[in-house]
């Protein structure tokens, strides 16, 4: 099926959103968002210079069974960021190497999980963005199919299909879709702020001074 202008103006908006996200960074998103949505410092890339950011596409999965992370791939779309939750268990990698291979293929802009993987080594080797809470050399299960799409809640943090991911060595944050929009604008402005502040220390401001905190 060919896509209609609409879906493709639509697409490169947001990719446009998610590339400016990725650039501002996790830390800056979760701050201008009021300090909410962010997962537990547990959740890390397995390559330290990795960043992410793109619509969420949720599967929940039961711990040591991966059979829905391969049936979610095929219902990715290009950009979409994988958030599983494994429900934070470690003893069992739920991706690696394979998964990676055909997340690739799909053109899929990274996956997070609320667990563990393996084959890190390839892995970081395919430069693919993984994100999670703990590696593990044991292998998975493939009986259960798993949720996809529904909302999940991992350390907390409810997360919606379709709403925003980011991700970098600092650690992820989720941005609900109905916010996108006024969190990438304060967090354009707290980036301001903050470039404003480095030139006055440059110029011999104190930190103390800009914050206020005498």
């Amino acid at each position: 099926m060919t896509a209609t202008k609409h879906e493709t103006s639509q697409h490169s908006s947001q990719e446009a959103i998610a590339e400016t996200l990725k650039r501002l960074g996790a830390a800056t998103v979760h701050e201008a968002q009021g300090k909410v949505g962010a997962l537990s410092h547990e959740v890390k890339p397995l390559d330290a210079s990795s960043r992410l950011a793109g619509r969420a596409l949720t599967v929940l999965t039961r711990p040591g069974d991966n059979r829905a992370l391969h049936l979610a791939l095929l219902e990715a779309n290009p950009g979409d960021v994988l958030v599983v939750d494994a429900f934070g268990w470690k003893e069992a990698g739920v991706w690696g190497d394979v998964l990676t291979a055909a997340a690739m293929h799909r053109e899929l802009a990274g996956v997070v999980i609320n667990g563990a993987v393996r084959d890190s080594n390839t892995v970081v080797g395919l430069g693919f963005p993984v994100f999670a809470k703990a590696l593990s050399i044991k292998g998975t299960a493939k009986a259960d199919k798993g949720v996809i799409g529904t909302e999940v809640t991992i350390d907390g943090v409810q997360i919606a299909t379709g709403d925003m991911i980011v991700g970098d060595r600092d650690g992820v944050v989720a941005v609900p879709q109905s916010t996108v929009d006024s969190v990438l604008e304060a967090a354009k402005t707290k980036e301001e702020t903050e470039d404003g502040w480095v030139r006055q220390i440059a110029d011999g401001a104190t930190t103390a001074d800009l914050l206020g905190l005498h």
